[in-house]
């Protein structure tokens, strides 16, 4: 088992030593579209196989769809793709430049990171998105997808693979753990730091926990999003119930989606006409006391565990806030630094929420759901990281890069 992972990471090496020029990647990605578009009716009878495997293991509903792949799934994997090589090359990009009294000049240039590992659970969309991104920021890619999505990753990769086959580039800047030993994982983020210079975990919270307590190398990436709404004094009623509605129910099972919405004293009058339209959605709600007092629907008392949960379903948490402070206080010690947002017209409000939260995204006016790679520009993300060092945030193209200090003389020497 630990040769045939340690061959892997050995592939990978000889593979990163290739310099690939920008537009030789922009045809690998192109040609990977058309092996896709080509392949559409494999690639969803693969999806098939893991559907009927997850159904037999009597997987959640909500696992089953993130799983499921189907034509508009498919189409958004080449748009991400399309959008992605389109943009400029992110390395070798000088990102400052200067000249020192004594004559040296030195430039900050961008560079990869190296090889990247990446174990991710149910999503096959995450084998296109993060082999591209990795791609074409010049990095190696080692992907350990779970066994529930299986035929879909492995097919996806595959074709990358063979996209590269075709433009004469090294297959192995991608590749795909076919063993399904699981203490594959364990060895790999243990025993492989010769081999992987960053982990991306991409899953739920079991999985990202045991990730940051084993691995050996540096990970990128979130524990939970517990997210959070605040609902300010000078909010508009019409615009906090829009966004609200939106950041919880949108899409339940994303790390995006706001778990508690916290509202402000004088705004009272709102609770009930908001969570009157969630419970209409079949939200179930966790009150505080305040909040059980002035709400006459159905609602289950909240507590300090309430207030730490993820619940990644139709489930919120609600509390009643005496001031602006309270809400970043609370969103300080119970919120994992993911996304945040205020609802106000009071710009100097939105301002101070803004610089005191300490999320990796911080909004206002708007939906929590826009955590997401592809909604910020990026054409796709490798994961949101919550890291306080960076990158934080979506995990774009120009995230997966480092850099370093090239130093230009002209025979000068150290006094």
């Amino acid at each position: 088992m630990s040769e045939y992972i340690k061959k892997i990471g050995k592939k990978a090496k000889i593979a990163f030593k290739s310099k690939i020029n920008n537009n030789v990647k922009n045809k690998v990605l192109k040609d990977y579209c058309k092996l896709i578009i080509k392949n559409k009716n494999r690639i969803i009878n693969e999806n098939k196989k893991d559907i009927k495997v997850a159904e037999k293991k009597k997987l959640k509903e909500n696992l089953i769809k993130r799983l499921s792949l189907n034509n508009i799934k498919i189409e958004s994997i080449i748009k991400s793709i399309r959008t992605i090589a389109n943009f400029k090359d992110p390395i070798d990009q000088e990102l400052d430049e200067w000249i020192r009294p004594n004559g040296l000049k030195i430039k900050k240039v961008t560079i990869p990171i190296g090889i990247i590992g990446i174990i991710y659970e149910s999503r096959p969309n995450v084998t296109a998105d993060v082999s591209t991104l990795c791609f074409k920021s010049g990095n190696c890619i080692i992907l350990r997808g779970g066994s529930e999505a299986y035929f879909s990753n492995k097919i996806l990769a595959n074709l990358f693979r063979k996209s590269l086959e075709i433009n004469k580039i090294d297959k192995n800047f991608v590749q795909f753990i076919e063993n399904k030993n699981r203490n594959l994982v364990d060895f790999m983020l243990s025993k492989m730091n010769k081999y992987i210079d960053v982990i991306i975990p991409r899953g739920g919270k079991n999985l990202v926990k045991k990730v940051q307590n084993l691995s050996s190398v540096p990970v990128i990436g979130h524990l939970e999003g517990i997210c959070h709404t605040y609902i300010d004094k000078d909010a508009s009623l019409k615009m906090a119930k829009k966004v609200t509605v939106n950041a919880k129910l949108r899409n339940t099972s994303i790390c995006g989606a706001t778990e508690t919405l916290l509202i402000h004293k004088k705004n009272s009058k709102f609770v009930s006409e908001i969570l009157n339209v969630l419970e209409k959605n079949n939200c179930i709600i966790y009150a505080d006391r305040k909040i059980k007092k002035i709400y006459k629907g159905k609602s289950k008392i909240a507590n300090n565990r309430t207030w730490t949960k993820e619940f990644l379903s139709a489930k919120i948490s609600v509390k009643l806030v005496n001031d602006i402070n309270e809400a970043i206080d609370h969103i300080n010690k119970y919120g994992t630094m993911h996304t945040d947002a205020i609802i106000t017209k009071n710009k100097l409000s939105a301002k101070y929420f803004i610089k005191n939260i300490k999320s990796s995204i911080a909004m206002h006016n708007t939906s929590t759901q826009f955590a997401d790679g592809g909604e910020f520009g990026f054409g796709g993300e490798v994961g949101i990281s919550t890291n306080k060092l960076p990158p934080r945030g979506p995990v774009g193209l120009n995230q997966l890069v480092s850099y370093k200090y090239e130093v230009y003389g002209s025979g000068q020497i150290r006094n």
